[in-house]
């Protein structure tokens, strides 16, 4: 994956105290020079919690032995997450100031640990297996960074499949590589030719000492002098903002994760008691809301509530179907509607929202300015004191202050949100089914499933989370799983009536886009569908039959339409245009009246509905109407 990078790499460490330092040259603790940590962009690491080193040391322990893992991470030594770029999950474990190992989330497969050769040499001290000893002539080219090939293998211990990650030695013992095993090990005892292993990493190290020990007091103590500065300009920043805006309500806007706590507790840094607002979802984790209230008893803050209606997502979902990646209605539904009621409701005149909104979170966010007028919310000022800071900056202080964070913090998750969100990676939704709240939504994928002739596959790898899946999510699926394909069988088309198009638009909270989506009332033809709607513009197949486009429009062999773009009235007209055309694809009476308008000769009747040919259509539109289908079979559509 591409590199992003958001903003400064601002990571150091002090080798002295053996703990993390943000920005400065010099560590606060002892006053000696720290270091630039070489890690991915965009470089926004957290604390490793007990539940992410277990998590590792288990992975380690799976793949090299028992033991494995411990003397990889032991206790006593404090650890960083680094969330970098990849198709589905991946973090690096930095340990020392460098880069440990890589967590890797792969479809199909699950989690694998990728050890560099420093941590390989901590790993070997407890390893019993997938080990290879090469020779002393294959020494240089692997430094080289060449494969170890299979005349240079001279032992291997443990019995390991093609593919998975192995750890090479030198004749002395000392760890030489790590990478992936091209053969099995049975394969690798016998072969007198071929790869044997694809190195990833390479370098001549010696024999580990000891970690020394470190916590995180000793963290926040080396991090005084940074953390003091950041907190100071933040406090000022709520201030002058406070200040400037004297004239409306201030609130705290509150999702029960760390960000907007640390956003919380700088405007009580500030001396402000600030209403705290929080909208529920419907779709939050249990957990989530207890901690809210749970925090409003513990901070005795004045809590503001806003609900989305009881079946606001349930009760849309038959229609709508999945929310996808890139088909995000829920959205609307369940966050900017409630938002927008509460604070119409609560602040009619305007309000001043402080929002812990981070640069490091997606390249969407760090485009956007520190202060800013909220486009879906008409008189509502965002603002955030935490615009630059990282992951760690915002850790530290919270820890400082010793209030309570959300507990999933400590169970995996790094992010807090609605738990079947469709963003979310495979391995955070893996640990979203530990959850009750979960089996529900479950329930209702393999129903979905079943009903539009999806296979079981849908649903296990989570590819309901887009409505056109990205092929690279495809390829890996297949590469990881002989003879994986994505299964649709033809099922009868659903839904009756007149075709009604319900749609939910707006700027989505999510995406912080404009985009619009929408469903039809039944299935469609979308091979019918596709040919008619050459009278709005030239039309794109997909390869799979399920979906077409015209423009910023994407309708779905299943009903569903997506539009995105940045001129909201041009994306409306274009999605009133399309919902006409499917109107007279699917509920054409033959009458022929479109056919003797067009003067290219594109239209005809086939099987007693027009069909337009798109090599002669020049999308001029002047055969759209009259139209008796659009003009008297067509119930409009719902907002």
């Amino acid at each position: 994956m591409a590199e992003v990078r958001l903003g400064k790499m601002h990571l150091r460490w002090c080798d002295h105290c053996n703990v993390p330092v943000l920005e400065d040259a010099n560590c606060s603790r002892c006053g000696k020079p720290t270091r630039q940590v070489g890690m991915t962009p965009p470089g926004d690491a957290r604390p490793a919690f007990q539940h992410d080193i277990d998590f590792v040391r288990e992975h380690v322990d799976l793949q090299f032995g028992e033991g494995a893992g411990k003397a990889l991470l032991p206790d006593g030594s404090v650890y960083l997450f680094n969330k970098v770029p990849a198709l589905d999950r991946m973090d690096e474990v930095i340990a020392d100031g460098e880069v440990d190992v890589t967590m890797r989330y792969d479809l199909g497969i699950g989690w694998r640990a990728l050890p560099r050769v420093k941590a390989a040499a901590r790993i070997v001290r407890a390893a019993s297996k997938n080990l290879i000893w090469a020779d002393r002539g294959a020494v240089e080219p692997i430094l080289g960074n060449q494969s170890l090939m299979a005349p240079g293998v001279n032992r291997v211990v443990g019995d390991f499949q093609k593919g998975e990650e192995v750890i090479v030695l030198d004749p002395e013992g000392n760890a030489l590589a790590t990478g992936v095993a091209r053969m099995s090990s049975e394969e690798m005892r016998k072969a007198e030719r071929g790869a044997a292993v694809k190195v990833r990493w390479a370098e001549r190290t010696l024999p580990p000492t000891d970690r020394p020990q470190a916590d995180w007091n000793m963290v926040m103590e080396a991090n005084a002098g940074v953390m003091g500065r950041r907190v100071r300009e933040s406090v000022e920043f709520v201030k002058r903002l406070s200040e400037e805006h004297a004239d409306i309500p201030q609130v705290v806007s509150f999702s029960g994760g760390k960000d907007s706590l640390a956003t919380l507790l700088l405007t009580r840094d500030a001396g402000l008691n600030l209403p705290v607002f929080f909208v529920d979802t419907g779709l939050e984790f249990p957990e989530t809301v207890s901690y809210v209230h749970r925090l409003k008893d513990q901070l005795d803050l004045d809590l503001v509530v806003g609900k989305a209606e009881e079946d606001a997502f349930f009760g849309n979902l038959e229609f709508f179907g999945p929310p996808g990646k890139d088909y995000r209605w829920c959205c609307k539904t369940n966050k900017l509607g409630p938002t927008v009621k509460a604070i119409v409701e609560h602040y009619p005149n305007g309000v001043l929202s402080f929002i812990g909104q981070r640069r490091y979170e997606s390249e969407q966010r760090s485009a956007k300015p520190r202060v800013w007028r909220n486009p879906w919310t008409p008189g509502q000022i965002g603002a955030s004191p935490i615009q630059d800071w990282t992951s760690l900056h915002v850790w530290l202080h919270i820890f400082k202050s010793g209030v309570s964070y959300n507990p999933w913090y400590e169970n995996g998750l790094d992010r807090i949100g609605c738990f079947l969100c469709p963003a979310s990676d495979m391995a955070d939704l893996d640990i979203a089914k530990s959850s009750p709240t979960y089996e529900r939504w479950e329930g209702f994928l393999r129903d979905y499933a079943e009903r539009k002739g999806l296979g079981p596959e849908w649903v296990e790898h989570g590819l309901w989370r887009w409505k056109r899946v990205p092929p690279s999510v495809l390829d890996e699926l297949k590469r990881n799983i002989p003879g994986f394909e994505l299964a649709r069988k033809d099922v009868p088309r659903t839904g009756e009536g007149n075709l009604r198009l319900k749609l939910q638009d707006g700027f989505s909270p999510c995406t912080l886009g404009f985009s619009i989506e929408g469903a039809f009332s039944r299935d469609l033809d979308l091979e019918q569908v596709a040919s008619v709607l050459n009278m709005v513009g030239e039309v794109e197949m997909g390869s799979d039959g399920g979906w077409c486009s015209v423009g910023y429009v994407t309708i779905f062999k299943e009903g569903a339409l997506i539009a995105k773009g940045e001129d909201q009235e041009k994306i409306k007209k274009d999605v009133e245009r399309v919902r006409r055309a499917v109107v007279k694809a699917e509920e054409c009476v033959g009458c022929g009246v479109c056919i003797a308008r067009c003067k290219e000769g594109a239209l005809s009747l086939m099987q007693g509905k027009v069909r337009v040919e798109a090599t002669r259509c020049i999308h001029c539109g002047n055969c759209f109407e009259p139209c008796p289908a659009i003009s008297f079979g067509d119930a409009a559509y719902d907002f």
